[in-house]
């Protein structure tokens, strides 16, 4: 990609979505000294707030995104919410898109994922497409109860899926209207020790880089929790799920970030499910890698050489901020940066609603103990959970 003569800038990357992620990426696109563009769908979204090169329009609007792309010297997402015909779209736009929409399909819909990981030998949960009470019932003889559904498009953070624990409530979920283009899927409900993700970064010229694997925690299907790398992890388990990531990259030919979730059964890893672009999971890089999450998915779109992922400190701890009983979490600064001065706080900008997204802590040190303990006061402090 050849920069225009003149120009100040290098080139620009647009990004479709103006979320969190796409906010904490406009600081890494400043220091590379290239330009960036976000799709916004109102002035309000995080990085619309903090992004000068904003463009207001309607991400599942074709001609949008047509003229948005058109702008851009490659584009890429900070979600994967797209319709098929925006994805059309973008397959024809004649830009660098990634990662392409060819790759993107397999983190926009989970059987489509389940059916080509299954195809490429990965290890996944077993798993089944459902289309009525008869198909979710024979599956659950073969797995037994509880198991899980969900919708092969639309869900994240705990949506868009069911724990099955009846026979009686198989009709109760899949008489659900299913969102556009979805399909039931029917997995069996892991016994797993913990969570863990696996994330790399892949350019189109083919270099790859692994970070190290974490350990992440849920609440109500929510990342509540992030430790980089995983507590006690057996190194070869560790080694697998970065190469079961490297695989997933190469053979799925994405380019960017890529993140793949994983259960930790104690006998080895199964593949929960997979994101193609910056995650929660990685918010721990931007203070404890030596190059962020959100650097690398740039130089990946850019095909520039990328980054090291290597940890700066033994030990990085990431808490989410979830809505709670603070709506003005600014107010809360005063009280965290006094107690703490050494832990990273991220707020989006967002309004506080009840467990929404609306910011992270994350410490970076030696003692994993304490800086699991501090990050935890931080993040009970911006909830309102404790007022000291």
């Amino acid at each position: 990609m050849t920069q225009t003569a003149g120009h100040e800038l290098g080139p620009t990357v647009g990004m479709i979505g103006a979320g969190q992620l796409a906010q904490m990426s406009v600081a890494p696109a400043t220091a590379l000294g290239v330009r960036f563009r976000v799709l916004a769908n109102n002035a309000e979204e995080p990085a619309a707030l903090v992004c000068a090169n904003t463009v207001l329009g309607f991400k599942d609007d074709p001609e949008t995104v047509r003229e948005f792309a058109a702008s851009c010297d490659v584009v890429t997402f900070d979600h994967e919410l797209l319709t098929p015909e925006v994805m059309e779209i973008l397959a024809g736009c004649g830009k660098p898109v990634y990662p392409s929409p060819q790759a993107v399909i397999y983190a926009q819909d989970k059987l489509a994922m389940r059916e080509v990981l299954t195809d490429l030998g990965i290890p996944c949960p077993r798993w089944s497409h459902v289309e009525s009470v008869t198909d979710a019932k024979a599956f659950a003889q073969d797995v037994g109860y509880p198991f899980i559904l969900k919708t092969s498009r639309g869900g994240y953070d705990g949506r868009g899926v069911w724990f099955v624990n009846t026979e009686a409530e198989i009709a109760q979920v899949l008489e659900r209207e299913l969102p556009t283009g979805s399909r039931w899927l029917a997995e069996e409900r892991v016994a797993f020790n913990r969570e863990l993700a696996a994330q790399v970064a892949r350019s189109p010229s083919d270099q790859c880089v692994a970070y190290p694997v974490v350990q992440t925690t849920q609440r109500d299907g929510i990342c509540a929790e992030v430790i980089s790398p995983a507590p006690n992890l057996d190194p070869l388990v560790a080694v697998v799920a970065q190469e079961i990531a490297l695989r997933i990259a190469r053979e799925l030919d994405v380019v960017g970030m890529l993140a793949v979730e994983l259960f930790d059964t104690g006998e080895g890893v199964l593949v929960n499910e997979l994101a193609m672009r910056p995650h929660n999971s990685g918010h721990w890089s931007i203070e404890g890698a030596t190059t962020s999450q959100f650097e690398n998915h740039l130089r990946a779109v850019l095909d520039l050489p990328l980054g090291s992922p290597k940890a700066i400190a033994p030990w990085s701890v990431m808490g989410n901020i979830l809505g709670g009983k603070v709506p003005n979490l600014f107010s809360a600064y005063k009280h965290v940066f006094a107690r703490d001065q050494a832990l990273h706080t991220h707020l989006y900008g967002k309004v506080v609603k009840p467990g929404r997204k609306v910011g992270h802590v994350t410490g970076v040190g030696a003692d994993l103990s304490d800086l699991r303990n501090r990050v935890d006061h931080a993040v009970s402090y911006f909830t309102g959970e404790i007022n000291e």
